[in-house]
């Protein structure tokens, strides 16, 4: 369904690094950057631009957008968000998702990847010595800053900054006129290569996900969408809340596979009636 064909990549940010290498590779795809389209009109990490819908529904106006006024039918973006890990207390956490789009055959491929490497951080710096501090902290000058008078304003907020000099001046300008300075990660991809292998990632689960067909139809797609709990505790055998089977299931028809959980039994510490 994907050999040969020509692709759009729905990207500002050099994400087509990672990208269209991996689809040359896995399909020989040809491909191009949608340069038409500001994908920054749906969101920015900074917050001048909200991102007002769901990583998914971000994604999909993302290739919808891309699309207008071309002649593909097949489109490829990702869409990153930062903050608190969901499962992990005290961890950050980086989740990239990535769709493919393709028109021609009424089929969308998601898929996510949550990763603790990252190196998300912001905070207020008070002197050099503390500038200098946090930079190292976040493996700049690889990884590029942002300096801005205010986490929450926009009105002097300096992007892509990857030098130390002018990181210094930029400082002593912004601590002159405002009185006070905050420094963070710029989480462009282009700008933060710890990001980028995590989209790296990301992009080999989605060729996954392409090449994994449906039994009873063969649309690509057919991978694990739905979990079962249930799983029996090791000493009483009640039902715990943990993963009984996993559920393959297609896009496209009603055809599912159940794939047992290799761990036969659960652990009593999780049984709500052994630990209760």
């Amino acid at each position: 369904m994907f050999e040969k064909r020509k692709i759009l990549i729905a990207t500002k940010h050099l994400k087509e690094k990672v990208i269209g290498p991996i689809l040359e590779q896995q399909f020989k795809m040809s491909w191009e950057v949608a340069l038409h389209f500001d994908t920054d009109i749906l969101g920015t990490f900074t917050g001048e631009i909200e991102r007002k819908q769901d990583p998914i529904g971000t994604l999909r106006k993302k290739c919808e957008g891309a699309l207008i006024n071309t002649d593909f039918d097949l489109v490829i973006a990702s869409e990153g968000s930062f903050g608190p890990h969901p499962n992990h207390f005290f961890a950050t956490a980086n989740e990239e998702w990535l769709m493919l789009l393709d028109t021609k055959n009424e089929l969308e491929i998601t898929v996510r990847e949550l990763t603790t490497n990252t190196n998300f951080n912001g905070r207020w710096i008070e002197n050099l010595q503390e500038l200098e501090s946090f930079a190292k902290s976040v493996g700049f000058p690889e990884h590029r800053l942002i300096l801005r008078n205010s986490p929450d304003e926009f009105s002097s907020i300096h992007k892509g900054i990857g030098d130390y000099s002018n990181l210094e001046n930029i400082y002593l300008d912004l601590k002159n006129a405002f009185g006070k300075v905050y420094a963070e990660t710029d989480m462009r991809a282009m700008y933060n290569p710890t990001r980028m292998a995590t989209i790296e990632i990301a992009m080999k689960k989605l060729v996954e996900n392409m090449e994994s067909y449906c039994p009873a139809c063969n649309t690509p797609g057919f991978v694990i969408r739905k979990t079962e709990i249930g799983l029996p505790c090791a000493w009483c055998n009640q039902p715990t809340k943990s993963v009984k089977s996993f559920i393959k299931t297609c896009l496209r028809c009603d055809y599912e596979e159940r794939k047992p959980n290799d761990l036969k039994r659960e652990d009593p510490a999780h049984c709500d009636y052994c630990n209760p």
